[in-house]
C-alpha cells in the first residue's frame, strides 16, 4: 500500500480503514519503516499565510527498485507506461538532490495549500528558501502553482529539475536544471 502513496501526501486514517487497523498502528508501521530507511517522509511547511495549508508528510519509497517492484515494473517499457511513472521520478530526483546538496532532515520540506498550490521540495537553511520542483520533462515550463510559491514562501530562487539535457533560465528567480547536471548546476546561493 505504501508503494501507491509514494510521492503523495500521507493519509493513515485511510490506510487503517484499509487494514482494519488503528491509525495509531498505522503511525507505528510508517515511523518504523522510516527508521529502517526503506521510506522518506518529508514533513510539511506550514506557517500563518492566510492560506489552509496540508499539515501531513509526503512519503517516498527510498529506493526506486524496491518501488518499481512492489509496483510490478519489470522494465522501462512497463514503467514509461505506467500511472507513477512521474512519482517514481520525483522520488528519484528528490534523493539525487537531498544527497548532492547533503541536505539534512531539518532543512527539507514540501509545501501545498487546499486550494491546489503546492511546491515538491522546500530548502530551509538558516532565514533562507529555496524551492525544487520535479519534472518529468524536457522542456519544462513556469506553473502558477511555482510562482505561487515564489511569492507566499519568500523563496530565493526555485529551481525545476527536469529529464532533458539542458540548465537555462525560465525566469529570474526560476531555473531549469537538468537532472543530469544537478551536480554542477544546482547551487543555493
Amino acid at each position: 500500500m505504501v508503494a501507491h502513496y509514494h510521492a503523495q501526501i500521507w493519509n493513515g486514517s485511510e490506510i487503517a480503514r484499509s487494514l482494519a487497523v488503528g491509525a495509531t498502528s498505522v503511525a507505528r508501521y510508517l515511523d518504523l519503516l522510516t527508521s529502517a530507511l526503506v521510506i522518506d517522509q518529508l514533513p510539511p511547511w506550514f506557517e500563518n499565510l492566510g492560506k489552509r495549508q496540508v499539515k501531513s508528510p509526503k512519503v517516498y519509497l527510498r529506493d526506486s527498485g524496491i518501488l518499481h517492484t512492489l509496483l510490478g515494473i519489470d522494465d522501462d517499457s512497463d514503467l514509461l507506461g505506467h500511472p507513477k511513472v512521474g512519482a517514481s521520478w520525483e522520488g528519484f530526483a528528490l534523493q539525487q538532490v537531498a544527497s548532492i546538496l547533503e541536505l539534512r532532515r531539518e532543512e527539507r520540506f514540501f509545501w501545498a495549500t487546499h486550494g491546489g498550490a503546492e511546491l515538491d521540495l522546500l530548502v530551509v537553511r538558516g532565514r533562507k528558501r529555496w524551492g525544487v520542483e520535479f519534472k518529468l520533462t524536457a522542456q519544462p515550463a513556469v506553473t502558477r502553482s511555482m510562482t505561487t510559491a515564489l511569492e507566499d514562501l519568500r523563496l530565493r530562487h526555485l529551481f525545476v529539475v527536469h529529464a532533458g539535457t539542458d540548465t537555462f533560465p525560465m525566469t529570474p528567480k526560476i531555473s531549469a536544471v537538468a537532472l543530469l547536471r544537478i551536480a554542477d548546476d544546482l547551487r543555493l546561493e
